[in-house]
């Protein structure tokens, strides 16, 4: 995400601050919490993956309990948060990059 103002890209963080809030790094070269975002956003996006198996598993079953019903809710919905946080990420910086570098 460019800060147009200042002339500063911004990147969106996978993870927030303790009290909840966005957290950015300003750049987003090959720096060392570039690395470790990228790393975190990998990871996060691979839980996804597994948990959808988990959920998909668990509901065709038809055999849960509703706890775990609960439970799979609560889940997928930090899941899919972070999945939502990692998108807004990349689509930030692939507008930031220009038309030519988002796929079409």
């Amino acid at each position: 995400m460019p800060n147009a103002s200042a002339g500063v890209f911004v990147r969106l963080l996978p993870w927030t601050s303790p009290d909840g809030k966005p957290c950015f790094l300003a750049g987003d070269g090959p720096g060392y919490v570039s690395r470790i975002a990228d790393r975190i956003e990998e990871e996060q996006l691979s839980s996804a993956d597994d948990l959808i198996d988990e959920a998909r598993q668990m509901l065709a079953a038809r055999a849960w309990t509703p706890g775990e019903l609960h439970l799979l809710a609560v889940e997928l919905t930090a899941t899919l948060a972070d999945v939502r946080r990692v998108a807004k990420s990349r689509g930030g910086r692939l507008t930031a990059l220009g038309p030519a570098s988002v796929p079409t």
